[in-house]
C-alpha cells in the first residue's frame, strides 16, 4: 500500500507521514528531506535554495523523478512531499492537509526558532516560487485538489486523529 502526504509548509506532512508510517509499520519516504539534504550539501538555507531552485530547473526535475523511480520500486510506503499526490500515480491513498497561513508560519517558526514576520514573508516567497515552478515545469496547479482522496484540516485534528482518520479511509477506499 502506497499512502501520499501532501500539503503545504508547516501543515503537518513529516509529523502526520511519519506517525502514520509507524503505526502502519511501513517505510517513511520524504521528498522535503531530499530537498533540505541538497540545501545542506550546497550549505545553504533553505531560502538561499529556494531561490536556487528556482533558477535551476534541474533540483525539482531531480527531486520529483527521485521520487517517482522511488515510489515505482516499493510496494510498501508513506510518501511524503508537496507533489506526491502527482507524482505517485499508483498511490493506495492519496492525502492533502490543511493548515491556514497563521497556523503554518506559527508551527514553522516554532520549529525554526526565528520570528513569525520573518517566517510569513519567507514562506509566503518559497510558496509563489514553488506554485510558478510546478505550474512551468509540469502543468500542475498546486491548489488543484481533485487528484487527492482526502483532504484534512490539520488544525481541527491533533496528527494522531488525522492518522486514525487516514487509516480509516484506506480500509474504505480499498
Amino acid at each position: 500500500m502506497k499512502i501520499t502526504i501532501s500539503g503545504l509548509p508547516g501543515s503537518g506532512t513529516t509529523t502526520t507521514g511519519k506517525l502514520l508510517s509507524e503505526k502502519l509499520g511501513i517505510p517513511f519516504y520524504s521528498a522535503g528531506e531530499i530537498f533540505r539534504k541538497m540545501a545542506r550539501e550546497k550549505n545553504m538555507t533553505i531560502e538561499q535554495f529556494s531561490e536556487y531552485a528556482r533558477r535551476n530547473e534541474d533540483v525539482d526535475r531531480m527531486i520529483d523523478s527521485t521520487q517517482r523511480e522511488m515510489a515505482g520500486k516499493i510496494k510498501d510506503g508513506v510518501i511524503e512531499g508537496r507533489l506526491s499526490g502527482w507524482m505517485v500515480e499508483d498511490a493506495t491513498l492519496k492525502v492533502w492537509l490543511y493548515a491556514g497561513e497563521k497556523t503554518r508560519y506559527r508551527r514553522i517558526s516554532m520549529r525554526e526558532g526565528r520570528s513569525f514576520e520573518e517566517i510569513a514573508r519567507i514562506t509566503r516567497l518559497r510558496e509563489k516560487s514553488e506554485r510558478e515552478r510546478y505550474r512551468k515545469y509540469y502543468g500542475i496547479d498546486i491548489d488543484d485538489m481533485s487528484v487527492y482522496h482526502l483532504i484534512l484540516n490539520s488544525e481541527k485534528f491533533t496528527p494522531e486523529d488525522m492518522v486514525r482518520i487516514i487509516i480509516c479511509s484506506i480500509d474504505e477506499h480499498e
